[in-house]
Formats: C-alpha cells, sequence, structure tokens
C-alpha cells in the first residue's frame, strides 16, 4: 500500500509540473473572458425594453450595474485573490462553513452554468436561421446544435491560450457592428425617446430575468484562478477593465437602438438589433451584425465551458468528486470537465430560451447567497489574515453593500414561476443527497477520490492577537508583520 500510495503521488507531482510548464492566462484574454462569461454585449438585451420600455431598461442596466455587478466583482476579486485555486467559490464556501456546503456550491453553480450554457448554441442558430431557413428546426437544427457544441467543446480542449486568443477575436468582432451602427446613427437619434415609460404595462419578471442574466456571473472566473498569471495582481486589473467594456457594451447599443428608431416594444425581441441595423445602415449592416450576434454566442459557450470545466477539476483535486475529474489532457484542460459541460449543455438545450434564464437564475440566486455568507463568514472568522485585495468597506460597509443584492435576489425568486421553483428546488435536493453518496462510494474504495483536500484553517495564524515565529536570526515577529508575509497553504492546518 505505501509502495502505490508513493507511485501514485510521483505521478501526481510530474502531472503538476506538465502543468506548472503550460503557458498562464494574462491580462487581455482575462479580461474578455469575463465578458464573455457575463455578458457577450447586448445581443439578449432587447427583452429588456420589451419589459418596461426604453426608460427602464436603459436605468436597469445602469442601476443593477452598482447594486449587483460591482458588489460581486468586488468580492471575486477579494476571495479570488485569497485563495487562487481553481475551484473559485467552492473553495471559499468550503473553508467557510466546510466541505459538504463547498460540494452544493458547487453543484449549483455547475448547473446553473450547464443550463445557461444550452442557451448559446440556441440562440447562435436562431440569429442565422434568418439567413438559413433550414437551421429553424427538424433534423437540419439537431445535428447543427451537436456540430456546433462538438467544435466549441473541442476548442475548450485544445488548451485556455488558444480558448482566451479565440474570446479576443470573438469579442471585439461582436462589438464592431454597434460602433459603426452607433456612428451611423448619430443623425436620426432623438433623445427624447430614452425617457418613454410606461409603469402600467411592465412585465417584471421578464424585466429582472433579462437584467440578471446579462450582468452576472462575475465570479465565474475564479474557477480558473490557478489558470492565471499571477493571479493576485491580474485578476483585480482584467475585472475592473472587464467591468467597464460590459457595462459600455450593454448601454452603448441600447441608446443607439432605442434612441435611432421609433419605439415598437412588441418587436423588441432577440434578434431585434439585427432589424435596427438594416434601417440605421442597410442590409449590408444586417448580415454584419448577425455574424457578429453568433460570434458573441459562441464566444460565450467557450468561455463559460471553460469555466465550469475548471471547476469541476477543482473539486476534484479538493477530493469533492472522483480523482478521474481531475485528469488533464497533453494540453493541460480538465478532459472530464470539458465532457461532462458538454453533456449537459445537450441535455439542456431542449428547454426554451425563457425557461433557460428563469431556471438558471433561481439556481444562481441559491448559490450567491451561499456565496455572501461564506464572505461574511471569513471576514468575521478570520478578520487578520492577509488578503491581497481587501474591499476598502470594513466589516459593517461590506454587510451593507450585500444588502441591496441580497434583496434583489430574494425579488428574483419572489417572480420565479412555481414550475421553475419546483426544477430548482429538486436540483437542490439531488446536491444535498449526491455529496453523502460520494463519499459513500469514496469509502467503499468503488472510485478513486483525491486525498489532499487542503482547505486551509487560517484560525492558527489569527486566532491570537499576538504570535511569534523565529525569522532564521534569533528575531521574533508580531503578528502585524506576519500578516505582511505570503500565505502559504502548505503551512496551512489541514481539516480533518
Amino acid at each position: 500500500m505505501g509502495e502505490y500510495a508513493h507511485v501514485h503521488h510521483h505521478s501526481l507531482d510530474d502531472a503538476a509540473q506538465r502543468v506548472h510548464n503550460l503557458q498562464k492566462l494574462s491580462i487581455l484574454p482575462l479580461v474578455f473572458l469575463i465578458y464573455h462569461e457575463v455578458s457577450g454585449g447586448a445581443f439578449g438585451a432587447e427583452d429588456c425594453v420589451r419589459a418596461a420600455g426604453p426608460l427602464l431598461a436603459i436605468l436597469g442596466f445602469m442601476v443593477f450595474t452598482f447594486i449587483w455587478s460591482i458588489p460581486e466583482a468586488l468580492i471575486t476579486v477579494e476571495m479570488g485573490t485569497m485563495f487562487p485555486e481553481n475551484g473559485g467559490y467552492v473553495v471559499w464556501v468550503s473553508s467557510a462553513f466546510g466541505p459538504y456546503w463547498g460540494f452544493q456550491q458547487g453543484w449549483m453553480k455547475w448547473i446553473s452554468g450547464a443550463i445557461d450554457n444550452a442557451l448559446y448554441p440556441v440562440l447562435f442558430l436562431d440569429y442565422l436561421k434568418a439567413v438559413i431557413p433550414s437551421l429553424g428546426g427538424g433534423l437540419p437544427r439537431t445535428f447543427a446544435v451537436l456540430s456546433l457544441t462538438a467544435a466549441l467543446t473541442y476548442m475548450n480542449y485544445r488548451g485556455l491560450t488558444i480558448v482566451g486568443r479565440v474570446a479576443i477575436s470573438l469579442g471585439l468582432f461582436s462589438i464592431l457592428p454597434f460602433i459603426i451602427m452607433g456612428l451611423m446613427a448619430i443623425p436620426k437619434l432623438r433623445p427624447e425617446r430614452w425617457l418613454v415609460v410606461d409603469l402600467h404595462h411592465v412585465d417584471w419578471t421578464l424585466y429582472l430575468n433579462t437584467l440578471f442574466w446579462n450582468l452576472n456571473y462575475w465570479d465565474s472566473i475564479s474557477t480558473l484562478a490557478g489558470e492565471l498569471d499571477n493571479p493576485k495582481e491580474s485578476l483585480p486589473k482584467a475585472l475592473f477593465y472587464a467591468a467597464i467594456l460590459v457595462i459600455l457594451a450593454n448601454l452603448f447599443p441600447l441608446l443607439i437602438g432605442t434612441g435611432a428608431v421609433p419605439l415598437d416594444r412588441e418587436s423588441w425581441t432577440d434578434g431585434y438589433f439585427s432589424i435596427i441595423s438594416r434601417i440605421v445602415g442597410g442590409l449590408w449592416l444586417t448580415w454584419l451584425m448577425q455574424v457578429a450576434a453568433a460570434a458573441s454566442n459562441m464566444g460565450m459557450f467557450v468561455a463559460k465551458m471553460s469555466s465550469y470545466s475548471y471547476q469541476l477539476l477543482g473539486m476534484a483535486e479538493w477530493g469533492m468528486l472522483p480523482e478521474l475529474f481531475s485528469m488533464r489532457s497533453h494540453h493541460g484542460t480538465p478532459v472530464m470537465g470539458i465532457l461532462f459541460s458538454a453533456s449537459g449543455v445537450l441535455l439542456l438545450s431542449w428547454m426554451s430560451f425563457q425557461e433557460i434564464i428563469a431556471a438558471e437564475n433561481v439556481l444562481y440566486c441559491f448559490g450567491m447567497l451561499l456565496e455572501f455568507l461564506a464572505f461574511i463568514r471569513l471576514r468575521i472568522k478570520y478578520p487578520m489574515v492577509t488578503r491581497p485585495f481587501k474591499i476598502p468597506l470594513g466589516l459593517s460597509g461590506s454587510i451593507l453593500m450585500l444588502v441591496p443584492p441580497t434583496l434583489l435576489m430574494l425579488v428574483e425568486l419572489a417572480f420565479a414561476s412555481p414550475k421553475i421553483m419546483v426544477i430548482s428546488l429538486f436540483v437542490v435536493i439531488i446536491g444535498l443527497t449526491l455529496q453523502p453518496c460520494l463519499k459513500l462510494v469514496e469509502k467503499k474504495q468503488w472510485l478513486r477520490f483525491s486525498k489532499s483536500p487542503e482547505i486551509p484553517d487560517f484560525g492558527a495564524t489569527d486566532n491570537k492577537n499576538a504570535v511569534e515565529l523565529s525569522d532564521g536570526g534569533g528575531r521574533s515577529l508580531a503578528m502585524e508583520e506576519l500578516q505582511l508575509l505570503p500565505i502559504s497553504r502548505d503551512l496551512y492546518p489541514l481539516i480533518d
């Protein structure tokens, strides 16, 4: 047994060395991966105008950014730099509440992401069916979904470097038509159209679901933290630049679209930006807009598949999933994580557009509530532990910062239909029972699990006001000096 363990750990060390030698993600591709994981541009934001009119749509994207996106991004920076590991929010929740709840967090976020990713092949074909009518249904559409999913899955298999380059190219291309349309629409802009509102005819469920879908998932990038080049520096910068890009990429098209053409709320559905581009610039701009929409959906698919595949890899590395999920290809990519994520996309692609958005939003709310609680608990339990980036609000300020997004999530849950709530609760119950089943599988040794879930316990360095250590020269270090030292995971006491 001891000989086996020696060989096993030696092979793991070799694999870790190969992964270490792979090229890490730099800031620019990281910015565009975040951009695609959160938004991918204004495609899909049309329903917001249909639900509430121009003024509430524009205000919604502005206000929602401050009460939801910025708090979520700030928490992602603080926790992601504190735990620069693959697995991201799974590790945060595990450190705060233990591996059981960390697994629940990973389960809800992965299912939410799989539901979300099922949307993009569908949207891709919806934009192209105007040009190729046969993609509207039947066998050609089914074959197209399978082929597209396979091609984009293979791209993820080839590595994050390729995914990052593709994300940059697709992101820039998806933004280009809106810039052209904006320049051509300047003579046609009527600012008074931005102020149109009718509070008596607002579909609040559609309005909130659309806003939520277009401006969430900031924390998804945390699952790739172990693949970043110097995450303690690159993650804060990338999230800041991505936030600016996401805000502009949503607001600018809405201002142009609602200001350049007369309002017809019922026409504001998926693909309406293509119609606006035809009114403003002609048929050639329509074609460019449709291709850009397809590119945006491809970018979101590959970015989110990367995020959730590495989440499964991180969970396996922390002993929450069987060890086979930690297998990497020679490109350094998580083979089983990619296959499972692709399978989830195909199984869920039968759902309608609005059902997909509603179901993923409910599960995402459950996960974010747990994430917020973990953030506050770690602030209370370990206030003195070094945080490379710390939200400069203190404990009380941080809690107050989370009040608006928490209320927003409660409102989102209140507006969920009974059907969606039942489906979501059923998914949660599966997660609650799945974790004990996996522990039984581990106990019976039916599958091999990692034996090094090194979830850090900061109590050893945070329970006392002063700790004395030798610096090798006979001098003692006080706690204040200790906090300036880099945290080494090898020194953490382990949670059993």
